[in-house]
């Protein structure tokens, strides 16, 4: 997979050589290529859930997301411009990213503990791509390929959570003037929150807690959207804000 993103040229599925059922396997790829990259001086940054959606996880034929990692530079910013050729068959998502003021190390945490630990909120759009040819994945494909990550913008104005509508904010998703994504944040698990909680879960029983000072993508809130011709991105999430970005030359 490194070698498709440094060549610009998809790879074959990755279920091709390993089980296709073998998730940890693909977890373990997913780190080999996120501890190359922080070798080569990047910084973890964060964490991304994926597949938040319950019709993108039946068509995987899975019952839970998945996740991977954020790293410095995935960053772009906001209304900053992303070139048609740095993200392989790029699409966009919008969702809400959490920034946590303090770590999440606990066994079981709740929602209550989410809501405590997050510093601020903030819309934000996910670029996602895959490595693997024509988006030909499956689950152990996606999570091999770091859960499909790109990069991500973050968006303003930040806020706190209390008392925001995390499962009624609606979200509409533009490109230039075209609407190419709606939704709310029932679609992300029926509640951002409960995606965070299940990655705090996870990655605590990892031996890998979510600490102070990272991002989290929570998921999606409304369908992917491809990106294949110069025009401008911008999401707007209902009480939160807006984010943008330029795709093309």
């Amino acid at each position: 997979m490194r070698r498709a993103q440094a060549d610009r040229t998809p790879c074959a599925p990755v279920r091709d050589r390993i089980a296709d059922a073998d998730i940890d396997a693909a977890y373990a790829i997913q780190q080999m290529n996120i501890d190359a990259r922080i070798a080569d001086g990047q910084r973890l940054i964060g964490r991304k859930i994926g597949l938040t959606s319950p019709a993108v996880q039946a068509q995987l034929g899975v019952d839970q997301p998945d996740y991977g990692a954020l790293l410095s530079d995935m960053v772009l910013p906001e209304n900053g411009r992303l070139h048609l050729d740095d993200i392989l068959q790029p699409k966009a998502e919008a969702e809400i990213a959490f920034i946590l003021g303090d770590g999440l190390d606990m066994k079981m945490p709740t929602v209550v503990d989410v809501l405590r630990a997050t510093q601020f909120i903030a819309p934000a759009i996910e670029i996602v791509g895959s490595r693997i040819a024509n988006w030909d994945i499956r689950l152990c494909d996606t999570v091999a390929d770091n859960a499909s990550s790109g990069m991500f913008v973050l968006g303003s104005p930040v806020r706190k959570p209390e008392g925001f509508d995390f499962t009624g904010c609606g979200m509409r998703m533009y490109a230039d003037d075209n609407l190419v994504s709606e939704g709310s944040g029932r679609a992300c698990l029926g509640n951002p929150l409960n995606a965070v909680a299940w990655l705090a879960a996870r990655m605590q029983a990892m031996g890998a807690p979510l600490r102070g000072g990272e991002v989290i993508l929570s998921g999606a809130l409304g369908p992917m959207s491809p990106l294949s011709t110069p025009c401008h991105i911008r999401a707007e999430i209902e009480g939160l804000g807006t984010v943008a970005f330029e795709f093309g030359e």
